[in-house]
């Protein structure tokens, strides 16, 4: 099984990200994970954009997603800032996460949420806390 079947399998018990919200991983690395999500009409807001909510969720389960695979212990998010850039018109959603900084019980994590039409949608900021190890 390839590292990227692995998270796949692993991640598929987040069921509000991967079923709800149709998120797919595409890519794992060291520290770092890129994830897309198809843009429907349930990811719509009344005015027709799409949901704060919906970006965020791409944006937090690419940030669980790099800190978490292949890690012995588990890292949880802190606090999360995001900063909202533009309004997409296209169809799908990417976000590639990757970490800023790692010490010892915290981590910095930077999240970059563009559209299939090469526009910048979000900046993401999550400080995680790596904690002892994951449980059974």
């Amino acid at each position: 099984m390839s590292r990227l079947e692995e998270a796949r399998e692993i991640f598929s018990k987040d069921l509000y990200a991967t079923k709800l919200s149709g998120i797919r991983i595409e890519e794992v690395g060291e520290n770092s994970a890129v994830c897309s999500m198809p843009l429907t009409k349930e990811h719509r807001n009344a005015y027709g954009g799409i949901m704060g909510g919906a970006i965020y969720t791409l944006a937090d389960f690419a940030f669980a997603v790099a800190s978490n695979f292949g890690r012995e212990s588990l890292t949880v998010s802190l606090v999360g800032q995001a900063s909202f850039l533009s309004m997409s018109h296209g169809s799908m959603l990417t976000a590639k996460a990757r970490l800023i900084k790692d010490g010892r019980t915290n981590c910095f994590y930077e999240v970059e949420v563009t559209d299939d039409l090469g526009k910048d949608i979000a900046l993401v900021s999550f400080t995680g806390s790596h904690l002892p190890k994951k449980p059974a």
